[in-house]
This record gives C-alpha cells, structure tokens and sequence, in this order.
C-alpha cells in the first residue's frame, strides 16, 4: 500500500516552486490563492528569495505548505492514498491531500502558527539540539537530569537520530551531558526557537483557537498524527492532536514503524527538496520503497 509523506522545516530550498508554477496550471492557481490569502507575494520570495529570505519563519512554514500542495496538483487521475503523514508542519500539509482541511484553511492555520511560534521564541528564548549516535532512551535519560532548565526531546527522527529542545542554558547543558554519555555528536541547530517544547506553550494557546474554529472533515484515509504515532480519523482527536503537536514530541520513527507494521509498503515524499523524508525512512527501514513526487 502506498503512502503520502510532507516534510517540515528544513526541506526548503532556493527556487521552490518555480518550475511547478511555469509548467502546471493546476500548480500555478495555488500559488496566486495563496499570494491573494496571505496579502503578499509568498511566490515571489519562494521563486526568487535567498536561502536567509526562506529561513524567515512566516516564509518557511507557508511556503512549504504551498508547495508540496502545489506538487500534488502534478497528479492525474484519483489521489487516494493508503494513509498520509507529515513531519511537524508537514502535518497540515498531510491533512488538505487527505481532503479534511481545504487548502485556504490550511493555509491560514500555517500562517497562523508561524506567527504564534515566531512571538513565543521571542518570549521564551531557547534551541534545539541534533543528538547522533545515541539511543533515545539514554537522550530521553539525560534530558530529565538537567535540573531547573527545560530540556526535551522533540524529534525522534530515526533510530540514532534524535533532536532536543529547550532553553539556552539547558540545551548548553545538555550536550556536553550527552557528548560524556557517549553521543558521537550533539550540536546545537541554528533556529530561532526550542519548537517542540514547553517553551512553545503560548503558541500552543494561540493556535488553539484556530484549530478549534477550523472545519476538518473526516480523512478519505488515516492520518498518522505526530504526538500519537497511530493512525487517526476522527476529526476532534485530529485537532486536539494539532494543539498538542506544538509541545508535544514529533515521532516520527515511532510514526513509519506503525505505517510499516499497518501494511504501508511504499512512501512517496511530496514537497520541499524530495530528499528528506525519504533518507529518515530508509534510515528506519532500508528494504522499504521510498520515492519523490
């Protein structure tokens, strides 16, 4: 059975979108709708911005968003995959292809997050931190020993592979704890925030009502929700789980090893650089079928 995987922030590259919007008409009006939603030309940045144009928050998560919609817009014939996941933000992108959000909700919901996420950082200063080489119970074993500081894992990417979250001077901690624990690496990541943490809780308040506001409808297949790692349907389940994603761990390796054992037995990557989903799964299971839209 095939499924439908949308990665987060990160995946974003110099250019994205811009052949999509020359060769695809069905691609091209996605992206004027979401310049008309957003009241600037996100395509313009997306197209013709630097890589530091990109890396700004309230650029990356909308344009990620628009573009792996966009992608999907390149498929003839039904779209009914098996099941649909994202990574973090990749989440609401996962949700419009399983037809329980439309694309203008999901993109103001995008938008709206970004901008909740953007003023927490600034009111709860913090990082992240890519841990390799170590296994998550001794990551999850090292973070609950920092004392007064807040420290989690955010992101079990794959098996050896697991990103922290927290304040400054807990993640400073933090690694040099999991680097005398024996972690090959543990180097602090250049974002702007500790996503994925408690530090997010006000964005978690703001995005709240938003969500709650929305309309998602039932999936035409199960989403692989994040904090659950289980395949989910029920439209109120699916919006308590997007509150929840702000401060809750991404598990994503827990997430492709249910898909596995569920009877997924191909992944195709849509958006961004096509590449980074696709090497995290293989990194899970290597005799799996990876590819990109």
């Amino acid at each position: 059975m095939k499924s439908f995987v949308f990665p987060g922030q990160g995946a974003q590259f110099q250019g994205m979108g811009k052949d999509l919007y020359t060769d695809h008409i069905a691609s091209r009006k996605i992206f004027d709708q979401a310049d008309d939603i957003l009241g600037y030309k996100l395509s313009e940045v997306m197209f013709e911005g630097s890589d530091d144009d990109l890396k700004e928050t309230k650029i990356t998560q909308p344009a990620l968003f628009v573009h792996a919609i966009a992608k999907l817009q390149t498929l003839t014939g039904e779209f009914e995959p098996a099941a649909v996941a994202g990574h973090s933000l990749g989440e609401f992108s996962a949700l419009v292809a399983a037809k329980a959000l439309s694309f203008e909700d999901g993109l103001k919901l995008v938008y709206e997050r970004a901008m909740a996420m953007q003023d927490a950082c600034e009111l709860n200063p913090g990082t992240m931190a890519a841990v390799l080489g170590l296994e998550d119970h001794l990551v999850e074993e090292v973070c609950a020993s920092i004392e007064n500081e807040t420290v989690v894992p955010a992101n079990y990417n794959c098996p050896g592979q697991l990103v922290i979250s927290g304040s400054l001077k807990g993640i400073e901690l933090a690694v040099q704890a999991l680097k005398d624990a024996g972690a090959k690496r543990a180097l602090v990541l250049p974002v702007g925030g500790a996503f994925h943490s408690p530090l997010m809780d006000s964005a978690k308040e703001r995005l709240a009502s938003a969500i709650e506001s929305a309309i998602i409808k039932t999936p035409i297949c199960p989403i692989y929700q994040n904090v659950v790692a289980a395949p989910v349907t029920d439209p109120v389940q699916i919006k308590i789980n997007l509150i929840n994603q702000l401060t809750g761990s991404v598990k994503w390796t827990q997430s492709i090893q249910q898909m596995i054992a569920d009877g997924m037995t191909e992944f195709v990557e849509v958006g961004g650089s096509g590449k980074v989903l696709s090497g995290l799964i293989l990194k899970i299971n290597r005799t799996i079928l990876t590819s990109s839209l």
